[in-house]
């Protein structure tokens, strides 16, 4: 075999449909869309639509419900608090507030307060104020030897 004896097995390549040129081709005049309606023209997009029948979207079950006003709390882990403290980023003497994670840049932003989960070990002694934690965080804080106070946002005591 030589290579420009190489070719693809019968049938593996198909001929594009060359649509509107000219009555020889096949596919001139209507170009495929047969006669008039919606389909025959351009710019037409029918999304959804099954000929009247109850399209798809419609016929599945809806569930659930999104709260307008649910609060988004940033997450922090105490594994990442731990990190941040040996590296130096956070000072474990101080008291830890949502500003100091902000400013170590463990946290973006505070969105509607931070809140601590208990993923990973924390082995600093550290006070910890912030919106929310969860029970396992608050007890591996203090079993650590720190407090974890959580505290009213400062948006909700506002109101």
């Amino acid at each position: 075999m030589k290579l420009h004896e190489l070719r693809d097995n019968d049938g593996a390549t198909k001929k594009r449909k060359r649509v509107g040129r000219g009555a020889g081709s096949g596919m001139g005049k209507t170009g495929g869309r047969g006669i008039k309606g919606q389909k025959s023209r351009s710019g037409v997009a029918i999304k959804g639509y099954e000929g009247g029948q109850m399209p798809l979207y419609q016929r599945l079950p809806k569930r659930g419900f999104n709260k307008p006003n649910r609060k988004q709390f940033a997450v922090v882990n105490l594994g990442l608090i731990q990190k941040f403290i040996d590296e130096k980023k956070l000072d474990g003497k101080a008291a830890i507030t949502e500003d100091a994670l902000v400013s170590a840049g463990l946290v973006r932003r505070k969105l509607d307060g931070v809140r601590i989960l208990a993923k990973g070990d924390i082995s600093a002694k550290v006070t910890i104020e912030v919106t929310g934690a969860s029970k396992s965080a608050v007890e591996a804080v203090e079993k650590a030897g720190g407090t974890l106070t959580v505290a009213a946002p400062a948006a909700a005591a506002a109101e």
